[in-house]
C-alpha cells in the first residue's frame, strides 16, 4: 500500500513539475515575443507546448510567433486544429483571420469570422475584425457589423472608433460626435485619440452649418431627434463661431437640458460622464483636453500650464474611473 501511495505521489509530482517547467517556458517565449526576437520565442514555445500539449494559451503564442515570422503554413497549422476545441475562444479566430489576410485570402478570412461570430456572438473584437475586412473590400455593410459590435459588445472600443470615422465621412451629423466621445474616454492615452478630437470638433462644426431639427431627420431614431433638439437651443452660444470656449457653454447647457428632458427615457452613460465631470468641477479642463487639444497643442499645452491644478484633477478623475457602456444603451 505504501508503494502505490508512494508511486501516486511522485506521478504528482512529476506532473506539477512538468506544469510548472511549462509555465516557466510559456513566459520565458512571451518575453521574447515582446522584444521581437520571435525565433527564440518559438524555440522556447515549442518545448513548453511539448510539455502540455493541450495547453490552448501556449499554442497561440506559438502560432502568433509563427506570424509575425512570415511563417504564415506553420501559423496556420498551429491555429487551425484549436478552432473547433471546446476550449477555444475569440482570440483564435481573430489570429486566424489575420493569417488568412497574410496569404492573401478574404474570402476565407471573412467566412472564418463569421463562424467565430456565430459561435461568439457577444465577441466586439471579431465584429470590428470583420467590419475592417468589409470596409477595404469597400462595402457598406462594414458600418452595420460596426453597429452591431457595439450593441453586443458596448464596452469594446474600436467599434466606436471605426463607427466614429466612418460617419463623419458620410452625411451624418451625431453619430461621429457620439461615437468619437465614447471611444476618447474608453482609451484616452491611445495613438488614435489625436485623429478623433479632430473629428469631434470638426463635427460639431458640420453639425451646426444647417442647425435646423426639421431637416436633420435622415436618422428617425427619436434618441437622435431628442439630441439635435437638446443641442440646436443652444445655438446662439455659438453664433459667434465655434471654438472651445463657445463648445464648453453649450455642453455645459445641453447636460443640464438633457437631464431635464430626456435623461429618464434615454438613459446613456456618456452624458451620465459628462455630468459627472460638471459635478467633480473638471468639465471645462475636460473640454480644453479634448477641442483645445485638437486646434492648437501648442495653446493646450500652455493651457495645462497655467491651470496645473484643474489639469491633473481632470486626470486625477480620469485615471480613478474606468469608462465603460452598460448593455441595453443602444439607441441607433
Amino acid at each position: 500500500m505504501k508503494k502505490i501511495v508512494a508511486c501516486i505521489l511522485l506521478t504528482f509530482s512529476i506532473a506539477v513539475s512538468y506544469c510548472q517547467d511549462a509555465a516557466q517556458l510559456h513566459e520565458t517565449g512571451r518575453t521574447f515575443m515582446i522584444q521581437g526576437d520571435y525565433a527564440n520565442a518559438i524555440i522556447v514555445l515549442n518545448k513548453a507546448l511539448s510539455l502540455q500539449p493541450s495547453n490552448i494559451d501556449i499554442a497561440k503564442d506559438l502560432s502568433l510567433n509563427y506570424y509575425f515570422s512570415n511563417n504564415t503554413k506553420k501559423a496556420m497549422e498551429t491555429i487551425k486544429p484549436l478552432l473547433d476545441r471546446e476550449d477555444t475562444d475569440d482570440k483564435c479566430y481573430q489570429i486566424a483571420g489575420d493569417i488568412l489576410l497574410a496569404n492573401d485570402d478574404p474570402k476565407e478570412c471573412e467566412k472564418l469570422y463569421k463562424k467565430g461570430i456565430k459561435k461568439f456572438p457577444t465577441s466586439g473584437s471579431l465584429y470590428n475584425e470583420l467590419g475592417k475586412l468589409m470596409w477595404a473590400q469597400k462595402s457598406y455593410e462594414a458600418i452595420k457589423i460596426w453597429e452591431k459590435g457595439i450593441e453586443v459588445a458596448p464596452s469594446f472600443s474600436k467599434n466606436y472608433f471605426n463607427a466614429s470615422k466612418y460617419y463623419y465621412f458620410s452625411t451624418d451629423k451625431v453619430w461621429s460626435i457620439i461615437y468619437g466621445e465614447i471611444f476618447l474616454n474608453m482609451e484616452p492615452m491611445s495613438t488614435s485619440s489625436p485623429e478623433i478630437k479632430n473629428i469631434l470638433l470638426d463635427s460639431y462644426k458640420k453639425l451646426f452649418v444647417d442647425a435646423d431639427v426639421e431637416k436633420n431627420k435622415n436618422d428617425n431614431s427619436p434618441f437622435v431627434q431628442a439630441f439635435l433638439q437638446t443641442v440646436f437651443k443652444q445655438f446662439s452660444v455659438i453664433s459667434s463661431g465655434i471654438n472651445t470656449e463657445s463648445l464648453i457653454m453649450l455642453r455645459t447647457r445641453f447636460v443640464l437640458d438633457w437631464f431635464n428632458d430626456f435623461g429618464t427615457k434615454f438613459p446613456y452613460r456618456l452624458f451620465d460622464w459628462q455630468k459627472q465631470l460638471l459635478q467633480e468641477g473638471v468639465f471645462e479642463a475636460y473640454n480644453q483636453w479634448i477641442f483645445t487639444a485638437a486646434n492648437n497643442l501648442p495653446a493646450y499645452q500652455n493651457w495645462t500650464t497655467t491651470h496645473s491644478s484643474e489639469y491633473e484633477e481632470m486626470n486625477r478623475f480620469q485615471r480613478g474611473r474606468i469608462f465603460k457602456v452598460p448593455t441595453g444603451e443602444y439607441y441607433k
